[in-house]
């Protein structure tokens, strides 16, 4: 039991989601979506979301990419190159809450499947298309991935060393960015249709979204008027605030204001820079970043990294060490807070996945099957779903327009 009393439940629960998307934007976005409780429906190719192919590392005849991103959902494999595999989809989204799709602009009109298409089938569709830069606009039909928009959006020409080298982020931040903004706008969209009883489409360019997300590096931008640079783990507004060696491996600190700066010092045992007019304030601090960076790398070296995360820990500031994977996966901190759940995949076998971001004192999020197998529930969707017969089904499987493996 759950808050109040009443027995726990997503938060999403008897959402319809039509899935027409590949790669990482649109697929992570229904993954979360079928974690908080909507029926998701994969609709792949008849040979699958190319995400199927982004490998190794492989799991048995799957990747791993393909088996992280896409737990919770079901497999409905169809030629859309064919009149009838249309048909189905129609079908199928007539009867949706949410068609999700991140084609380039213009493709799901050709297949006969677009908003203006679809609309009059299902007024209370929310139709969300997910593109590199828009439905509307003179770069509207640019071809693009993660890469192009951490570039085109100037992210790139903040990341990286201080020497100038060029750096991609290390996540697929133009993406999994572009998802989170779907997912917000198909909430929001939701809510409007409660109040309306209209759906609508929602428009998410990963250009956009990057620009949004980065409004405190233009907001500095702005404020001094030229193009900021490449700073490696530091930030242009905040000092200290960055990464650095000790004795035995690295630390993140983060001295977010005058007092914690106090603190620190207290924390290392360096009155000095305290006292030092140079650093009384951030703004002095920001200015004469480089002699003091020098110091604090020099003195950090003396001694290994959980002494200094001791100290700073005591004195209530932020620090951390900069963790890999293999002991982000391991810290207990996240088993508590569920992040890495099991599944089991009949191909696969067992698969460990990310869980659930968000928490709820009432609803709950879960990760509730493993990725489907490509064309694993066609059968089931098209005759519990569509209310087809089974020689209908067969009939489409025989003509190549359906795939199915069970």
């Amino acid at each position: 039991m759950n808050e109040g009393g009443t027995a726990p439940t997503r938060p999403l629960d008897g959402l319809s989601v039509v899935d027409f998307s590949h790669a990482l934007a649109g697929p992570y976005a229904s993954m979360v979506l079928a974690t908080y409780g909507a029926n998701v429906v994969k609709v792949e190719s008849l040979e699958g979301d190319i995400g199927r192919a982004w490998g190794p590392p492989l799991r048995g005849p799957e990747t791993s990419y393909f088996l992280g991103l896409n737990t919770g959902k079901q497999s409905l494999a169809v030629s859309l190159k064919d009149p009838r595999g249309v048909e189905v989809c129609r079908r199928l989204v007539a009867q949706a809450d949410v068609l999700l799709e991140n084609f380039r602009p213009g493709t799901m009109t050709r297949l006969g499947l677009g908003y203006d298409a679809v609309r009059d089938l299902n007024p209370r569709l929310i139709y969300c298309s997910i593109s590199g830069f828009g439905q509307t606009g003179p770069r509207r039909d640019e071809p693009a991935m993660d890469l192009i928009l951490q570039a085109a959006s100037g992210l790139i020409s903040v990341t990286g060393t201080a020497d100038g080298e060029t750096v991609r982020s290390g996540h697929s931040v133009a993406d999994v960015t572009a998802g989170m903004f779907a997912i917000i706008g198909i909430l929001m969209a939701l809510r409007s249709r409660d109040r309306t009883g209209h759906g609508q489409l929602v428009d998410v360019s990963m250009f956009d979204g990057m620009i949004s997300s980065m409004a405190s590096n233009f907001a500095n931008f702005f404020g001094l008027g030229q193009p900021p640079r490449p700073l490696g783990t530091a930030f242009g507004t905040v000092v200290p605030y960055a990464c650095f060696p000790t004795a035995d491996r690295d630390i993140a600190i983060a001295v977010g204001s005058d007092k914690i700066w106090g603190d620190f010092c207290e924390a290392i045992e360096r009155p000095d820079l305290a006292a030092d007019p140079r650093y009384l304030t951030n703004a002095l601090r920001v200015v004469n970043r480089s002699p003091l960076e020098a110091s604090i790398a020099e003195w950090f070296r003396a001694a290994p990294a959980h002494s200094w995360l001791e100290r700073l820990r005591r004195a209530g500031v932020p620090g951390t060490l900069v963790a890999d994977f293999a002991e982000v996966v391991a810290d207990p901190h996240a088993a508590a807070r569920g992040l890495f759940p099991t599944t089991a995949h009949p191909a696969a076998g067992e698969v460990t996945v990310t869980g659930p971001p968000l928490k709820f004192s009432r609803d709950y999020g879960a990760v509730e099957s493993a990725a489907p197998v490509l064309g694993g529930d066609t059968r089931a969707v098209c005759q519990k779903r569509l209310g087809m017969s089974p020689a209908e089904v067969e009939t489409l499987l025989e003509a190549g327009v359906l795939r199915a493996t069970a």
